[in-house]
């Protein structure tokens, strides 16, 4: 499996003198409308180094052209001063992140972008789970052109009925050397890391990934960072034209940091990932859904096969229930509207918030009414791929937001 998708590579953490609870943070696609959660994780970070400094989190996008810059100063100010080193020359790094679901295994790898791409259709063994949305590709481009690093909140999925992977690294633990363990910031959990260098223990890893891959089928499913990842991939063929064929067989840039989980994993738990919509009325906006409705032949009464969907608003909840939309999920049901009804129309913002809790609070405000899904289950997740090919975009979260992955590896991006 040496030449197959996944690679054992050289992996830098910050070095002992940093605090690693202010340097780890979450994803950058997470609290897209709470700015209190970023402004309270720059406060916790201080002045101290923080791969919060290396990311663009995406309630930022519009302040890309400032950020972008200071990113790129900063990750060469911390190649240059050390704050990060190589600690894994050649392997992976075993991960245990506990949560109040339990504590759900990973191994951080490279991953070969030849492997890999996000257009729907695609037969590659790495299989995008949701539509990729073009525009979002260009600020993450932005930032892995002038790179010299890259960390990393791809999730990938494996289908590991037998627990092959990771799960006997971590019953041997104990003879591996302990990287990392501390405590996330802003509820995020406790993170340990083991390195994983012993040459046995690599091969039995690509074995074991042998093995996966005579099962047939889909054999990696992106379960987080999907955009992420089509922007290195689109990275990858800007730089590919520019080498030589045997240029091309190890440079950096084909290859992309991510954590692999096992979809079986008892803490590893999907959430459904809610819409809020912000700029009209509630009322309005239900009346708009039943003439929808009815124009496409839908039925709004309970039935066999009903895709139930709770929309509150202002004190208010109604329960949705659709019927004859002819999508096998609800989420591609609501979708589909607010994606014809929102063209054309000014003044509106969709956004996809993890938490309930959190889609309840926005839509407290006025004019602003949250979209509560249903979760997916797990054992759907690759036949439902293996089906409709792309989920539509934003259908799961691996955990509520605070259980995301939170950057902590990285690797350099250029030879």
């Amino acid at each position: 499996m040496r030449d197959g998708c996944i690679r054992a590579g050289e992996l830098l953490l910050p070095n002992q003198t940093v605090d690693l609870t202010a340097w780890a943070c979450v994803a950058c696609d997470q609290y897209t409308s709470q700015p209190a959660y970023w402004q309270e994780a720059e406060m916790q970070a201080g002045d101290k180094p923080s791969a919060l400094r290396l990311v663009l989190p995406e309630i930022y996008l519009d302040e890309a052209a400032q950020r972008i810059p200071r990113i790129h100063e900063t990750m060469r100010g911390y190649l240059q001063n050390g704050v990060l080193t190589p600690r894994v020359k050649k392997g992976f790094v075993l991960v245990e992140r506990s949560t109040g679901e339990g504590a759900r295994l990973g191994l951080v790898a490279l991953m070969d972008l030849e492997c890999y791409d996000y257009r729907a259709g695609s037969k590659l063994p790495v299989h995008a789970t949701e539509g990729t949305i073009m525009e979002r590709i260009p600020p993450r481009l932005m930032i892995r052109k002038g790179a010299e690093l890259e960390t990393s909140h791809v999730l990938l999925l494996i289908d590991d009925r037998m627990h092959s992977v990771a799960e006997p690294l971590f019953a041997k633990r104990a003879s591996l050397e302990k990287l990392y363990d501390f405590p996330l910031m802003m509820n995020g959990g406790q993170l340990t890391g083991y390195a994983v260098t012993d040459p046995n223990d690599i091969q039995s890893v690509y074995d074991a990934f042998g093995v996966l891959k005579q099962q047939g089928g889909i054999l990696f499913a992106v379960g987080d960072g999907n955009h992420s990842l089509a922007a290195a991939k689109s990275y990858w063929e800007e730089v590919k034209q520019t080498l030589t064929p045997g240029a091309q067989a190890n440079h950096p840039a084909r290859f992309a940091m991510v954590e692999i989980e096992n979809i079986h994993d008892d803490a590893l738990c999907f959430a459904p990932i809610h819409r809020v919509l912000f700029g009209f009325d509630g009322d309005d906006l239900l009346s708009e859904i039943e003439s929808y409705a009815v124009s496409k032949g839908w039925t709004l009464a309970g039935a066999e096969d009903t895709h139930c969907i709770t929309v509150v608003y202002e004190g208010k909840e109604v329960e949705l229930n659709i019927a004859g939309s002819g999508y096998p999920l609800a989420v591609g049901t609501l979708q589909t509207f607010l994606d014809e009804w929102m063209r054309g129309r000014s003044g509106l913002k969709l956004d996809y918030v993890h938490g309930e809790g959190a889609a309840r609070a926005l839509a407290a405000q006025p004019n602003t009414v949250a979209f509560l899904l249903p979760a997916l289950h797990k054992g759907e997740l690759f036949p439902a791929i293996g089906a409709l090919s792309v989920l539509p975009r934003k259908t799961f979260s691996l955990g509520e937001a605070h259980e995301k992955r939170y950057y902590m590896e990285t690797r350099k991006l250029r030879p």
